[in-house]
């Protein structure tokens, strides 16, 4: 019978026809019962990120300055000769210690002596001339007064004397220059201090002036320090300035408590830095001249926010910070940094006080997007 439906080609159409209808009707169910579920199948809620985040508050800003510096004196000279000479004597050597009024340092004085004797001279020649000046004009006015001379003759003796007396005078006070000057040839420390440089070596020529002996006074010191013009940019109040406090680097146990004195006009040519001077109150005595320091300073300001630096966020080349809305959906603000410490961030503007921000996986957030807080977060 198999056989007979194969030769039967009108038969077999049918066969095939009646096969591809039942098979498209049954295609036809599926699909439709498939497109009933998928109508009824409620959608997907979107997923909500799970974040920690912190509730921010403004305190004030204190803004800790650090610089290193080194000890030098606060009155320090450089002594030198007021007269030329050859220096036969340098009594003080570096490190020394030394009395005010010490001689410190000595030059030739042997022409200061002849001076200093030509000018006694002078003088006692002037006291002659003087003597013989008032003996004549004596003379002539007893003469005058009994109508022996003329009154032309007593006003030549009258001028001589006077100018007697003025060469007296004049010659007095070179005797007093000469003998300032051979005090001169005497170097003498003008206070109580340490000498800590030296400018010129026994035998050698010195002009007037020039550097023989640095003395420095041990008593008072300054703590110097170079500090960035940055550092003034934001000053808070420059009329209010800050307590420093100076500690050793070599031991920072050892600190010392100072105030600022000075602060150049002028940036240095070279650096373009600001000389900073502090002065130090009882300075230990480990901190001798020279000793290398750094100064901390607690400048007031305005209130700022402090985040973790985890929080910060990139936003075409800006800061910002991604903030938790009443709506559970996340926010970035741009804010502006005040500066960057070592694992957080200090905002100065951007943020109001109770914002919440995210402080971990800011890198996974799109803008309003749904998260909920960390348990125990954001209180």
């Amino acid at each position: 019978m198999i056989a007979a439906l194969f030769h039967n080609r009108p038969l077999r159409r049918r066969l095939v026809a009646g096969s591809i209808a039942v098979l498209a009707c049954g295609a036809a169910v599926v699909w439709h019962g498939a497109r009933s579920k998928a109508s009824n199948a409620k959608p997907a809620a979107p997923e909500t990120k799970l974040v920690k985040a912190i509730a921010v508050a403004p305190m004030l800003g204190a803004d800790t300055r650090t610089a290193v510096g080194e000890i030098r004196p606060r009155l320090e000279s450089d002594l030198g000769f007021r007269v030329s000479g050859k220096l036969i004597e340098r009594v003080a050597e570096i490190g020394a210690t030394v009395k005010k009024g010490e001689v410190l340092a000595r030059i030739d004085d042997q022409d200061y002596r002849n001076r200093l004797a030509s000018a006694e001279a002078d003088v006692a020649a002037a006291q002659a001339v003087l003597v013989e000046a008032s003996a004549a004009e004596a003379r002539i006015g007893a003469l005058l007064a009994k109508g022996f001379t003329t009154r032309a003759n007593y006003d030549a003796t009258l001028k001589n004397l006077r100018s007697a007396q003025a060469k007296l005078k004049s010659a007095t006070i070179g005797f007093e220059m000469a003998k300032d000057q051979l005090g001169y040839t005497e170097l003498h420390a003008e206070f109580d201090g340490i000498v800590t440089a030296t400018g010129a070596e026994a035998g050698q020529s010195v002009n007037v002036g020039q550097m023989v002996v640095r003395v420095a006074d041990p008593n008072s010191r300054d703590a110097v320090f170079s500090i960035a013009e940055a550092a003034f940019a934001n000053a808070p109040d420059t009329k209010r300035l800050p307590q420093v406090t100076v500690s050793l680097l070599s031991n920072p146990a050892i600190t010392a408590v100072g105030t600022i004195r000075e602060i150049a006009p002028m940036a240095d040519a070279a650096t373009r830095t600001f000389q900073v001077k502090v002065s130090i109150e009882n300075a230990p005595d480990e901190m001798r001249f020279g000793a290398s320091v750094s100064g901390r300073a607690e400048m007031g300001g305005a209130p700022v926010m402090v985040l973790p630096g985890s929080a910060l966020f990139d936003k075409d080349g800006k800061p910002a910070v991604w903030v938790v809305s009443a709506a559970s959906a996340v926010e970035l603000k741009p804010v502006t940094v005040a500066r960057y410490e070592t694992d957080r961030v200090v905002v100065s503007e951007g943020l109001a006080k109770g914002d919440l921000v995210v402080i971990a996986g800011v890198n996974r957030l799109r803008e309003y997007e749904k998260v909920r807080i960390v348990e125990g977060e954001g209180k």
